[in-house]
């Protein structure tokens, strides 16, 4: 009888001792009791390749892995405006080996759609910066201004691309509707890399995309500007004569912010690990890089901050669009 209490005390002792190991390793902590990811790293971009939001979560992911020394993968989840990825991402709670590039969807999407998330359900880790649009055309339109474009939209059928129902362009043509009483037909793409497509085979008259994404296209002279929706113009060389829509009559800007969250209920080490990683990696040159390819203002915020910046981006985006 002693004998076969012996074996099991044996037994469950090991078995403790596996199972505390085991939750060691799903943890991630390291030597010390600090937080560091066990394995590799997968960043989620919640639309398709080619588009800005892929190029903030590849530069990213890329910045990371020289602050951590850990392999960062991007996964493209595409679909549903962003819908498919950020609920793919609301699966993975409590995991902190999982990262996602973030932009204004996801305070869109809860905002006009029913979907089983809102910012609240995630962990912010950094804002990269803010971005606003450009409004541009063919180069042989023969539109020239964003005027122009309103105008057309108030007596004629007007179809114009945005990259997902929810995504900052389709908010910045609903402000000009909303300004001037135009109206336009949308034709949703999965990214800026195809709605620019459109614009440059004429199947659309007008696109709303950010400056970085449009760049080459604007130097090449196979698509002109119409305005910046911004409150001043850009200060970068290339974007400097590019009017604002405010400067023509529209009063139209918002800004789009940029940034990587992290599952919610992670743990608070796990958290601080993933912030002090993100403030390293905004002090590279890497950062600064990314920044000024894409002409976005590098307004960074980290954690708590970033939740703040989140819940006001959120009340002025539903004002915005008139929930």
């Amino acid at each position: 009888m002693h004998s076969k209490k012996l074996l099991t005390t044996v037994a469950v002792t090991g078995t403790l001792a596996l199972g505390l190991s085991a939750c060691g390793e799903a943890s991630g902590d390291a030597a010390g009791g600090e937080f560091e990811p066990k394995g590799n790293v997968t960043m989620i971009v919640p639309f398709a390749a080619g588009g800005g939001s892929d190029i903030a979560g590849r530069a990213t992911a890329s910045g990371l892995e020289e602050a951590t020394g850990k392999t960062i993968t991007v996964q493209n989840v595409d679909g549903g405006s962003g819908a498919v990825g950020y609920s793919e991402f609301l699966g993975r709670s409590g995991d902190p080996n999982y990262l996602l590039a973030t932009e204004t969807a996801m305070l869109a999407l809860p905002a006009v759609q029913d979907v089983e998330f809102t910012h609240e359900s995630f962990t912010p880790i950094m804002k990269l910066g803010d971005d606003y649009t450009l409004i541009v055309t063919k180069a042989d339109s023969p539109l020239d201004t964003c005027t122009d474009l309103t105008e057309k939209g108030k007596k004629e059928r007007t179809v114009v691309a945005i990259s997902g129902a929810t995504g900052l362009d389709n908010i910045t043509f609903t402000l000009m509707e909303k300004a001037t009483q135009a109206k336009f037909d949308r034709v949703p793409f999965e990214s800026g890399a195809e709605a620019i497509t459109a614009a440059l085979g004429g199947q659309v008259e007008a696109i709303s995309v950010n400056p970085g994404e449009v760049a080459g296209q604007l130097e090449s002279g196979d698509l002109k500007p119409l305005c910046a929706a911004a409150d001043e113009r850009y200060e970068y060389p290339e974007l400097k004569d590019i009017p604002t829509a405010k400067e023509q009559g529209i009063d139209v800007a918002f800004a789009q912010f940029r940034g990587v969250i992290a599952p919610g209920d992670i743990p608070a080490e796990a958290k601080e690990y993933w912030v002090k990683k993100a403030k390293e990696f905004a002090e590279t040159d890497a950062y600064t890089t990314y920044i000024e390819d894409n002409m976005m203002q590098p307004n960074a915020a980290y954690g708590d901050d970033f939740a703040a910046d989140l819940s006001e981006n959120d009340k002025e985006l539903r004002t915005a669009i008139g929930e």
